[in-house]
């Protein structure tokens, strides 16, 4: 990643609006898209190949923003979508949504979004067009693809300046706004705790919203800080998961603290594989009553590695 990514990601939301009438656009993903269809019972594949093909070329072709982004500064992103039923051109399933920004002056990825959508169901005709609308709602497919696409957009331009997602953010409440007039699963408010809705509400609703001030604090003053200054980027770290604290304080069952494990976890693990142990000790005695079910990972941040 160079300095002017940095720059773009920093100003870029700001210059969104002023800007979108003068300046050329630029597509914004690279996305990878996969269409698993094991589960689905018959012999006739070649409609969850076409679905495959449809899904990779909307995501990969539609300008979502005006925001102009170079072709290596596109934000990389993953959807496995996995189909349990099909039926009358319905397909059920799950959707597994990932995104990764690179980490400054490092070949390093972090993963920022790594989530499963149970709530997917849409109607499908093979070679059916998708169609990319701002103020309409073309069809159920369109309208997660849409939300995928701008979560990505709105977490990725949050991890590189304070609230920088705030323009991809009123987006998707436009959309989810659009997709609940509609009556469709998934978009209800209160229909499920981890549905879009919720996971909408998490970004920008309080309390849990304070999840939108750790992307900042953790990536952009933490993890970037890392190749200069290894001690002063983790303390950026542990300074920010009292974000997660809080939510969970306030809202327990908010999904952004599943979201924030899903995606964070792991990578905790490696940041204080080397820390000092009261350091380490310490975020053990944060995440511990937060997730009582991931004991044995964080064993391995309280314990650290092997001297």
């Amino acid at each position: 990643m160079t300095i002017v990514k940095n720059l773009l990601r920093s100003a870029a939301a700001v210059l969104l609006l002023s800007l979108s009438g003068f300046c050329a656009s630029a597509q914004e993903l690279l996305c990878t898209v996969e269409v698993n269809s094991d589960q689905v019972n018959g012999t006739y594949k070649q409609v969850f190949e076409t679905l495959q093909q449809a899904m990779s070329e909307y995501l990969n072709t539609t300008v979502f923003t005006n925001t102009q982004i170079a072709t290596n500064e596109k934000i990389e992103c993953r959807l496995f979508l996995t189909v349990k039923e099909y039926a009358d051109d319905i397909v059920k399933g799950d959707l597994q949504v990932q995104s990764l920004r690179p980490v400054y002056n490092s070949s390093y990825t972090t993963t920022l979004i790594n989530f499963k959508d149970t709530k997917i169901e849409f109607t499908y005709r093979e070679g059916e067009p998708l169609v990319y609308s701002v103020n309409n709602m073309e069809s159920q497919l369109t309208a997660i693809l849409n939300f995928y696409a701008f979560l990505i957009l709105a977490v990725d331009f949050d991890s590189f300046s304070p609230k920088g997602g705030e323009p991809y953010f009123e987006r998707l409440k436009q959309i989810v706004q659009m997709a609940q007039s509609s009556g469709e699963t998934g978009w209800k408010a209160f229909e499920d705790t981890k549905n879009r809705s919720a996971v909408l509400s998490a970004f920008t609703d309080a309390p849990a919203s304070v999840i939108r001030d750790l992307l900042y604090q953790y990536h952009r003053q933490g993890l970037d800080i890392m190749s200069t200054s290894v001690d002063k980027g983790r303390a950026a770290v542990t300074e920010s998961l009292e974000a997660v604290s809080k939510i969970y304080s306030a809202a327990p069952m908010s999904v952004a603290l599943s979201m924030f494990k899903d995606a964070k976890l792991d990578e905790l693990v490696n940041i204080y594989s080397k820390a000092p142990q009261r350091e380490r000790e310490a975020v053990y005695k944060l995440l511990e009553p937060i997730y009582p079910t991931e004991n044995q990972r964080l064993e391995e941040i309280k314990k650290g590695a092997e001297k």
